[in-house]
């Protein structure tokens, strides 16, 4: 498979293997190394090389979520092509979808708003337990499926995309008027301190047959962004005591791992799927302005830290390398024994993979979706991985809706398999949509911010910030301005929810603030 425009220059690769161009078309380190953003002109020849692949790779995974759907009720399988019941999540993560559509041009703005409706109309009668949802559902009658858990973390991840369309959709047009009703019924009638049998924390799960599980969110991990919602309802609001109990055991994660020092979870997920929504640069908490660093300087230092793991490679697998690398809760070639470099090892099936100070889980699987969706943290270096990976496997693991979920190098399928240069042991068959969904929301946050200036409008999030202890940056704002749907332009202004009578505010726009002009 060959994207047009992709083809590698030789003189532009030797460059950048002579370290001769830079790969950063805005954020570098800072000459003393600190996570201070410094912002450079795009070399000549870096926009040859890195935009065509960007380009088609986005388009291709925004149709994972339009072409896959249900269109009679917007239900978005767990995985394709593999037969699959409907994730809570990878609708959160559709509903995202859609409005990048819009603005690059993949769909009309009324396709996308009549796809946002059937959706909300189907959710907004859907069985639901105090508010909060079923992990898995039928793709047709949305029952319970797989015998699944009512998820507080899923449930979020579904209502952080409802959120973003409530404030995308903020016309007077009567689908855009009916968009946010029915987004404001979906989170108003979530009872958080329902899901909170062990206050002030938030459980992870309920069940029919055992009711709540014994277990509960503690920081860190991607369950950041339930506390965020549950702070910032307007109906059923949690404590702030609870954002002290969520980072009560951050210390327990705290540490320096292959040269960064943060705030660690070994997944890279567990830095990406909050930020998808929630622009946290320049904004800090009680915890982070303690520690001298924001939470998007801590994803930033993850992922230099999983790339450093990746080059010392520790467990010898084939393949790691600085431009090959990410660990993230994946699928995976297992369960299987197999015999490799002398040792039997196991190999897993779906897990969460990952690299930090504090845990390792590592059995040579890749998942493209860790690198990508760090992208706007670390440009500089995720970019070459993308490239590289699709460069050195090509068809193999990129095909009609982007990257496939995960590869290893490592394994074979019989012993006696060749190693070819070029082929993966394993490739995932699958795409699975909650790695789908923070590729291409990353993507776009990373070329025009997109996501993040539109849910800097958003009364909801912006609560449930405030009530979190979060000061500084675009949160000191209170200008509010107007965008020009279909445009992601750098210097457009700030979406506003209409909707919420003079509560939103939103920073204005510069170049250092998003990150620098479409790319």
């Amino acid at each position: 498979m060959s994207v047009p425009g992709v083809k590698r220059s030789l003189t532009v690769l030797a460059a950048f293997a002579a370290g001769v161009l830079s790969v950063a078309p805005w954020a570098v380190r800072a000459a003393d190394g600190s996570d201070t953003p410094q912002f450079v002109d795009v070399p000549a020849g870096y926009t040859v090389l890195y935009k065509p692949l960007v380009t088609d790779l986005e388009r291709r995974t925004f149709l994972f979520f339009w072409k896959t759907a249900n269109p009679e009720n917007g239900l978005i399988p767990d995985r394709y092509p593999t037969p699959s019941f409907a994730s809570i999540a990878a609708v959160g993560f559709g509903l995202t979808a859609y409005p990048i559509g819009v603005a690059r041009h993949y769909v009309t703005r009324r396709e996308a708003q009549e796809r946002v409706l059937t959706t909300l109309r189907f959710l907004v009668r859907e069985p639901n337990e105090h508010g909060f949802f079923y992990h898995f559902i039928d793709m047709h009658s949305g029952a319970r499926a797989n015998d699944s858990e009512v998820s507080t973390v899923d449930t979020s991840l579904l209502l952080a995309g409802v959120l973003f369309c409530q404030s995308y959709f903020d016309t007077p047009d009567p689908g855009d008027l009916e968009i946010r009703g029915l987004a404001d019924r979906i989170y108003r009638r979530v009872d958080w301190t329902w899901a909170q049998p062990r206050a002030p924390a938030i459980a992870l799960a309920w069940t029919p047959e055992y009711g709540f599980s014994t277990e509960d969110w503690h920081g860190y991990n991607e369950a950041m962004l339930v506390y965020l919602l549950a702070l910032g309802s307007p109906t059923h609001p949690i404590s702030p005591q609870a954002w002290k109990l969520w980072t009560s055991t951050y210390n327990e994660h705290w540490g320096t791992f292959y040269h960064e020092t943060y705030l660690g979870f070994a997944p890279l997920f567990g830095y990406q799927y909050t930020h998808v929504w929630a622009d946290f640069r320049g904004i800090q908490d009680a915890y982070m302005r303690a520690h001298g660093l924001d939470y998007f300087q801590n994803s930033r230092r993850a992922t230099y830290a999983q790339r450093g793991y990746a080059i010392a490679d520790p467990m010898d697998w084939r393949g790691y390398g600085k431009n090959v690398w990410g660990l993230s809760a994946s699928d995976g070639p297992g369960p299987a024994q197999e015999r490799y470099r002398g040792k039997e090892l196991s190999f897993l099936k779906y897990a969460a993979r990952g690299a930090a100070v504090d845990s390792t889980v590592d059995d040579g699987t890749i998942a493209p979706t860790a690198a990508i969706s760090s992208l706007p943290f670390a440009p500089e270096i995720v970019l070459p991985a993308l490239l590289e990976m699709y460069h050195r496997f090509g068809a193999s693991i990129y095909s009609t809706y982007g990257f496939k979920d995960a590869f290893n190098e490592s394994f074979r399928a019989k012993p006696t398999d060749p190693i070819r240069p070029g082929h993966p042991g394993w490739v995932d068959p699958d795409y699975v949509a909650i790695d789908q969904g923070p590729i291409l929301a990353m993507i776009e946050n990373y070329r025009s911010g997109l996501v993040w200036r539109v849910m800097r409008g958003n009364r909801y999030i912006r609560r449930g910030l405030d009530r979190a202890g979060f000061t500084g940056g675009w949160l000191s704002q209170v200008q509010t301005l107007t965008v020009e749907r279909g445009q992601v332009d750098a210097d457009e202004a700030a979406a506003v929810d209409h909707a919420a009578a003079g509560d939103a505010g939103t920073e204005p726009r510069s170049r250092a603030a998003v990150g620098g002009s479409d790319p």
